[in-house]
């Protein structure tokens, strides 16, 4: 007698068949599948990131400038100051220091004032926006400290250095100690003004500090009369003439010119430094072109400072 042959059924080497609802393929309770469409890639914008990238890249370029101001043009000062103390020093030594008409830039005197924290502060000649970015400047029509007349110095009141910044804190009888080719001499503080009140003073023989007002963009200066204690020095006279560049909160107009030139080279750099870093070894275009880029962008800093008020 054969075995009974076995029942038909689902292998159990076969793949589970595929889920599906209740009523998916008819009969009752059956409901419509819902068609969802594939998800649409979104539309590549290239304009928008090239925008993004130019906001971004014009707002690390301001960042960069206003620490510009803030910090390194502080550290440049300091390294000039630091250059023409040694340089006014072996003049004094040597007897050969300016007394009268000196180039731009030239030391012409050593400023102390010790209630607001300046020592041994070189002035050079010249009030114009270059001049002032090396310390406190002599005004070039005035009389050099120590001399009979006026003596002008401005300085600026918050970046390279701002030798001025505490100006205002000055109180009448404080003193103020200067030394030139002609020797050392002291002034007492005197008298206060402002742009709009200059200070009315008839001594023969004073000097007169100039910065701007303590808001972020100056608008005004800030004047403090000090008159000389002691017997002045002769004043040889023969100064050039007086210019707008001089004048107090004037901005540099030739800098602009150099401004232009230096940011083209910038420009260029950058280009040159990106084709490259495509075709060359990466970090060896960022190693060769870095340097290069930093004194570029230091270059055009500059020369935007210079456009900036000169007592700023």
């Amino acid at each position: 007698m054969s075995a009974p042959a076995p029942e038909a059924g689902p292998s159990p080497y076969a793949p589970p068949a595929p889920y599906a609802p209740p009523g998916a393929h008819g009969g009752a309770g059956a409901y419509p599948v819902p068609f969802r469409p594939r998800s649409q890639p979104r539309r590549h914008r290239p304009w928008l990131a090239r925008l993004g990238w130019a906001l971004s890249l014009v707002a690390v370029l301001l960042l960069g400038f206003v620490g510009y101001l803030l910090v390194f043009s502080r550290l440049q000062e300091q390294h000039v100051q630091s250059t023409a103390y040694r340089t006014f020093r072996d003049q004094l030594a040597n007897a050969v220091a300016p007394t009268g008409a000196a180039p731009d830039g030239a030391p012409v005197a050593v400023l102390d004032i010790p209630a607001i924290g300046v020592h041994q502060a070189v002035v050079v000649e010249g009030t114009g926006g270059r001049d002032l970015m090396r310390g406190p400047g002599h005004r070039r029509d005035s009389a050099l400290p120590g001399q009979s007349g006026v003596s002008v110095l401005f300085g600026r009141g918050t970046a390279f250095g701002a030798p001025f910044a505490r100006l205002s804190e000055l109180r009448i009888g404080d003193r103020i100690q200067a030394t030139t080719g002609q020797g050392s001499f002291s002034y007492t503080v005197n008298a206060y003004g402002d742009g709009a009140h200059p200070i009315k003073d008839t001594a023969t023989a004073r000097m007169v500090l100039v910065t701007s007002d303590s808001g972020p963009l100056p608008a005004g200066t800030v004047l403090i009369g000090a008159r000389l204690d002691g017997t002045p020095q002769q004043n040889p006279h023969g100064r050039p003439a007086f210019t707008d560049a001089d004048r107090a909160l004037a901005a540099d107009a030739g800098a602009l010119p150099a401004l232009q030139l230096w940011s083209l080279a910038l420009l260029s750099a950058a280009t040159a430094a990106t084709v490259a870093v495509r075709q060359w070894h990466r970090w060896a275009a960022y190693l060769t072109f870095a340097p290069v880029l930093g004194a570029l962008l230091w270059c055009v800093y500059e020369n935007a400072a210079a456009l900036l008020p000169n007592l700023y």
